[in-house]
């Protein structure tokens, strides 16, 4: 049986860009501390040297980062996070399930696993700015994984193609924040769209300010519309993840929004 293949959330075009970056500005430095003289050289140089520590800087940040997320390093840190949400879906027999904006498989799999007697299904719209995921890949990290109750579909977030309170439970991990939106609260309304009443959620995201605007009052909307449990859980401390990496990483805002209909 092949091994499955979750990808990285850190792409390696990024440890690419880092290599040629610094190959860059070190050659364009030596070119110019050459051809160059007087006020001009110092000016010139000394930008191509702040361009070319910066470029170490994000090379070593990139690595880390590569190495941190990766299934197959020592920390995985996307296990731990892919895990630790799944685990707050319980499903009885029979039950549906919605992973949205699925990537290789990894959430939806890991709910399949948690629950060998549930259904479900992972849709995501496997854009061109995300080449090395797709439906294909998913289903081949199930088949690898010897999980046969989780499907693929095409399915885009902001607008969904399922019926009104059709699952049971829907999950979702680091989506919606990469979505273009003025207001992703209206995104987070039509993923909850789909959830029957008594189903539960877990979603997981970079729930910053800027990002998602006032989450407070969106829980209070949340709970005023009925929902019996509505909770914004801080994944940074110790969850998911330890408060030095989310600082690291740019995820210091992460936090799961769970509760039930």
């Amino acid at each position: 049986m092949n091994k499955p293949d979750y990808k990285n959330w850190i792409p390696k075009w990024m440890i690419n860009a880092g290599i040629i970056g610094i190959a860059l500005s070190l050659i364009l430095l030596v070119i110019f501390a050459l051809v160059l003289h007087g006020t001009a050289k110092i000016v010139v140089c000394a930008i191509l040297a702040l361009a070319f520590v910066f470029m170490c800087v994000y090379l070593a940040w990139s690595v880390f980062a590569y190495n941190t997320f990766s299934y197959d390093g020592k920390r995985k840190l996307s296990k731990s996070i892919i895990d630790g949400i799944a685990n707050y879906v319980d499903l009885p027999d029979g039950a549906t399930a919605l992973d949205i904006g699925c990537g290789s498989g990894a959430l939806a799999i890991a709910v399949a696993k948690r629950n060998p007697n549930a259904n479900i299904i992972g849709c995501d719209r496997w854009g061109k700015e995300y080449a090395s995921f797709s439906m294909k890949l998913c289903a081949d990290n199930a088949k690898a994984e010897g999980i046969e109750n989780a499907v693929f579909q095409k399915g885009d977030a902001t607008a969904l193609p399922f019926e009104e309170e059709q699952f049971d439970a829907v999950v979702s991990n680091y989506v919606y924040h990469n979505i273009p939106s003025r207001d992703r609260q209206v995104i987070l309304l039509e993923t909850l769209r789909t959830l029957k009443k008594g189903g539960t959620f877990a979603i997981h995201d970079i729930f910053s300010k800027q990002k998602y605007g006032d989450m407070d009052s969106f829980l209070k909307k949340l709970r005023d519309m009925g929902y019996e449990k509505v909770e914004l859980i801080d994944t940074t401390d110790g969850l998911f993840m330890e408060k030095d990496e989310s600082k690291i990483m740019f995820l210091n805002e992460s936090k799961l929004l769970v509760g039930k209909k």
